[in-house]
């Protein structure tokens, strides 16, 4: 380190030595160009890994040990063959609700009203059935879609406040999710009331206004109907040039409609059609089920729909894995409450767990993050 000469008042020459300078690393971010496939995984597996393990460590600080939990697992989901049924029967209403939501988020509709949707698919589907509309051999696929019609009619008012006038579609979608829960309590509280035990639901569907079991444990029809589901919207979204134009307009719809991509028309296609999946959800509750509407079927599937479609990236295959590990978180949350006394409020923590550890992964995907020295 070099010294400086001065000279004081005495015109003696002193030695004056600068003070050390400290280096520090000082991170830089820069915005990544573009994304590789492998590093998308790689990122995503590591947020999910980092979610398990707060999840573990939340669940022994709670009293469930690590092996304990493994266990849980393992016996409630994996055990046996029936065990497995149970997992799939919960997951094909769960895929079925998360691709209803993932539709309407790929294109830039923030739909919130997925229990509406439902109760209206439900009413709809129900209306066929008490009121014996088409021919017996094919109630089913009337019922069906009667559901599809009724979750795109409600659907339809949030798209067109939001393409006509600009209202905030979360806004909506949200209320008319109240609208639809009253409108269900009239019904079975009121005219649809069962005749037979005069409960708050509508008497039992006919064996023909059910979906079809499949003939292994108590599986039907529902879960075939959620997987070819999932396969037309995967190849409607990675091959088909709807989809094509879908991922053009989500990424920046004023350059899609400079391009000449028919932006409103995309956009109405997928509302009506996340309207339609979501009515579709309510029929595989009531028509798969439960057998009959109640006044509770579509409760906690807004929050699982959002939760699917947010981890599934918006991806139909995505969709489908995450909700069968949700059916399964589902699962071991009951069989803990039920072992181990752990609360309802700390499985839903868990579940905020996992969605915060992916939206923050998302910062990792957008910047890139370089150090260097600064003084």
């Amino acid at each position: 380190m070099s010294s400086t000469e001065l000279t004081d008042t005495n015109h003696e020459t002193v030695a004056v030595t600068p003070p050390a300078t400290r280096l520090r690393m000082v991170p830089l971010l820069e915005v990544r160009q573009s994304v590789s496939e492998r590093l998308r995984i790689g990122v995503y597996v590591v947020s999910l890994l980092v979610a398990a393990a707060l999840s573990v460590a939340l669940l022994a600080w709670s009293g469930v040990a690590p092996s304990d939990l493994g266990r849980e697992i393992a016996t409630t989901a994996f055990s046996s063959p029936r065990a497995l049924g149970s997992v799939l029967v919960r997951t094909a209403p769960l895929v079925i609700a998360g691709l209803a939501t993932a539709i309407a988020f790929r294109a830039n509709f923030w739909n919130i009203g997925l229990e509406g949707q439902m109760i209206l698919g439900a009413i709809f589907a129900s209306a066929v059935a008490i009121y014996d509309i088409g021919p017996e051999n094919g109630r089913v696929v009337t019922m069906a879609l009667a559901a599809c019609l009724g979750g795109m009619l409600w659907i339809a008012g949030p798209g067109l406040l939001k393409q006509r006038l600009g209202i905030n579609e979360v806004i909506t979608t949200l209320l008319l999710n109240y609208v639809a829960f009253n409108l269900l309590l009239h019904m079975v509280y009121g005219p649809w009331k069962d005749p037979v035990s005069a409960f708050p639901h509508t008497e039992q569907y006919e064996t023909f206004e059910r979906l079809p079991m499949l003939g292994w444990l108590n599986l039907n029809w529902a879960l075939p109907l959620a997987v070819g589901l999932a396969l037309i919207l995967w190849w409607i979204m990675s091959f088909s040039r709807v989809g094509y134009l879908l991922d053009l307009m989500s990424s920046n719809a004023r350059m899609a409609g400079a391009v000449g991509v028919p932006v409103a028309g995309l956009t109405v296609a997928a509302i009506l059609g996340s309207g339609a999946v979501g009515g579709l959800t309510g029929f595989a509750i009531s028509a798969g089920v439960e057998f009959r509407m109640t006044q509770d079927f579509f409760s906690g599937y807004l929050f699982s729909g959002v939760l699917i479609a947010f981890l599934g990236r918006n991806h139909p295959l995505g969709v489908v894995i995450v909700a069968f590990f949700m059916a399964v978180l589902l699962l071991v949350g009951q069989s803990l409450q039920v072992f181990f006394g752990v609360p309802f409020a700390l499985v839903q923590l868990i579940q905020a767990i996992f969605i915060t550890c992916v939206a923050a992964s998302e910062f990792f995907l957008t910047y890139r993050m370089h150090w260097r020295q600064a003084a």
